[in-house]
């Protein structure tokens, strides 16, 4: 099999908050079945690919006609999952697909697999939307990315970068300086094998941050502006938000 872009969604059962979310209902279907519909709707991918190492998990998706990649139990990563996923397929370019994002933005994932088959100065893409609001900007669950002029990205931290020196506790962001790092990944196939031989390294022990690993071995990933961040589902508190917000874009 030869493709030149593959989407692939690692699915896992043992969720630590939410233990079976792949399957969890949102309006009557289950959460990975909305990621699938919204990554086939993505023009530049060759394939889709479910990564999972549960058989439920494999059952859902080929009952909606997702091809299944069954992976090890042991991974410490969803990159790690994906690498062994897309062994036996000659793709160049490969795409993690959040599996709890059933928002995604089917153009926003276009961008990213392009940013890469389109230009080769890149190792890696993502993305990131503007901090709106000073709670969003302190709160550690979201992550802030500072990039070079050219897009590149400079690091990822779960604190406030960059710093506002001089600036009241609490502070608001500054409009183009502050960014949110949006959850999706695109890897060049060589790059994504080579950074699942390293090991985690010093940076991304003490954030909790994969990403960091990429940059400390030189990668040069492009960070590309996004609209919104979506919506992750990380709890069962989560699935009524999703709810709503898919009622609202009137998918549902």
């Amino acid at each position: 099999m030869s493709v030149r872009a593959i989407g692939v969604i690692p699915s896992r059962w043992g969720s630590t908050r939410f233990p079976g979310k792949s399957l969890a209902l949102i309006g009557g279907k289950p959460l990975l079945a909305w990621v699938v519909e919204r990554a086939r709707l993505a023009r530049r991918l060759d394939e889709i690919l479910v990564a999972t190492d549960d058989e439920r998990i494999a059952a859902a998706a080929r009952s909606f006609g997702a091809a299944v990649a069954m992976t090890r139990a042991d991974h410490p990563s969803g990159t790690d999952r994906i690498a062994e996923a897309i062994r036996p397929i000659a793709a160049d370019v490969v795409v993690n697909v959040q599996g709890d994002e059933p928002l995604i933005d089917p153009a926003l994932i276009d961008r990213v697999a392009g940013a890469l088959l389109d230009s080769d100065g890149w190792d890696m893409a993502t993305a990131a939307s503007p901090i709106r609001s000073a709670a969003e900007l302190h709160n550690p669950d979201v992550v802030k990315v500072v990039k070079a002029a050219d897009g590149q990205a400079l690091y990822f931290s779960r604190s406030v970068i960059p710093f506002v020196r001089g600036a009241p506790a609490g502070f608001a962001p500054v409009e183009g300086q502050h960014f949110r790092h949006i959850g999706i990944y695109g890897y060049r196939r060589a790059f994504l094998e080579r950074l699942v031989r390293e090991p985690p390294c010093a940076l991304e022990n003490l954030e909790k941050l994969e990403q960091l690993r990429a940059l400390s071995i030189g990668g040069r990933m492009a960070v590309l502006d996004g609209d919104a961040e979506g919506i992750g589902v990380d709890s069962p508190a989560d699935v009524p938000k999703a709810e709503a917000l898919l009622r609202a874009a009137g998918l549902l």
